[in-house]
């Protein structure tokens, strides 16, 4: 239903852009915004544009990135002999919070779900399996969600790394089939990493 307001509703449909947002939420976020002082409006739109302008994907695991490459990429004191693979970035953020994860990562951008059209060749696989080849990694970490669709991705992965030598394990879960990593609270992620389980 409409409110008689054109710019109201475009805001609305705006915030419905964002996944997992619905109509609801939607019009919280609008009537909050239209709360907000001049000021305060400039600087929260300004924000969205500034962030769109300096964040790029990194060249090597594309996590976020304001440089060619990623903080955790660059840092010297990551362990480079094991990636965890993560199907977007924000798992990335989540995890780093954890802060007892001292390896590298890699974003695949997704996971295998045919009835959205996107198979293994629409995800950043092929360049995993670069990195597997140029560089010394020793495990290989699969943090897919745990939906149907990041199982399927997990098993994929695993039939398609095992045979290289590199070792393939899967995050040890406590959350329930369904959730998503970056909903997960910190203990329940730090304990997944800790009890990891090899895929075979």
């Amino acid at each position: 239903m409409g409110y008689g307001l054109p710019a109201l509703e475009e805001l609305v449909e705006s915030f419905r852009k964002i996944k997992g947002v619905g109509r609801k939420s939607a019009e919280r976020m609008a009537f909050e915004v239209l709360n907000f002082s001049d000021e305060k409006a400039e600087a929260f739109a300004a924000s969205i544009v500034n962030a769109k302008k300096k964040i790029k994907k990194c060249s090597n695991c594309f996590n976020f990135s304001e440089g060619e490459v990623c903080p955790v990429c660059s840092d010297p004191e990551r362990d480079r002999s094991t990636v965890c693979v993560v199907e977007d970035a924000r798992t990335v953020f989540a995890l780093e919070n954890v802060r007892n994860y001292k390896g590298t990562y890699h974003v695949l951008e997704g996971a295998i779900s045919p009835l959205e059209g996107k198979g293994p060749a629409q995800l950043r696989i092929k360049e995993l399996l670069e990195r597997i080849n140029n560089e010394n990694i020793g495990e290989v970490i699969v943090a897919t969600n745990s939906t149907a669709e990041g199982e399927t991705t997990a098993m994929y992965l695993a039939k398609l790394i095992s045979p290289l030598g590199v070792k393939v394990t899967r995050l040890a879960y406590g959350i329930p089939f369904g959730g998503e990593l970056d909903h997960a609270d910190e203990i329940t992620l730090s304990r997944a990493i800790e009890g990891r389980r090899e895929i075979n």
